[in-house]
């Protein structure tokens, strides 16, 4: 027995994701990209991220074809993009990159420059699940700004982490008292 998809869907609006960008192409007119909360780090060796990404995506089959893509990972000031990229303005293919400031990464895939994050990926592997492919990919090249407060989706919004009230560091004396039997 499978949990009920309205549920489940319910459930995981209540587990803040990282937003980013997917892209791929290295040729203007054929690139394209989705806005996903699946994308993480896989490994520091070799450095890699993974990214599960929708068969019906148009991103799809061209990172399969490119077998490249690049990992943006958005900052506070980008929500209009992460909206753009989903598909919620009426904006397509490669008319999404006419919005934010591009440029081409190693693997040909378009990186957002003034990302919090971005991972130029080649395509090392590749995972069929019921809907989703898992793409694994192996990193290139990395950029970062850690003057950037990055941008989350929970409960069906965009957050920032200063929102985010009493932060626990493992620094903190009152995190060092804390034990996994406190939170069971």
């Amino acid at each position: 027995m499978t949990v009920d998809a309205k549920e489940f869907k319910q459930a995981m609006r209540q587990c803040a994701g990282a937003v980013a960008l997917v892209t791929v192409g290295a040729e203007h007119g054929k690139r394209t990209g989705l806005t996903v909360t699946s994308a993480c780090s896989l490994s520091d060796n070799p450095p890699s991220l993974i990214v599960c990404v929708n068969r019906n995506a148009s991103a799809h089959a061209r990172i399969r074809e490119e077998g490249a893509f690049a990992i943006n990972f958005l900052h506070e000031d980008h929500a209009l993009l992460a909206l753009t990229f989903s598909g919620q303005k009426g904006v397509n293919g490669d008319d999404r990159f006419a919005f934010g400031q591009w440029t081409r990464g190693v693997t040909g895939a378009p990186v957002l420059t003034d990302a919090v994050a971005a991972f130029d990926c080649a395509l090392a592997q590749e995972f069929e699940t019921g809907t989703h492919s898992i793409f694994v990919g192996e990193v290139r090249r990395a950029t970062h700004s850690a003057a950037a407060a990055p941008l989350v989706y929970l409960r069906s919004s965009f957050h920032t982490p200063q929102e985010i009230r009493e932060t626990v560091s493992v620094g903190d004396l009152d995190s060092r008292h804390l034990s996994w039997t406190d939170f069971s």
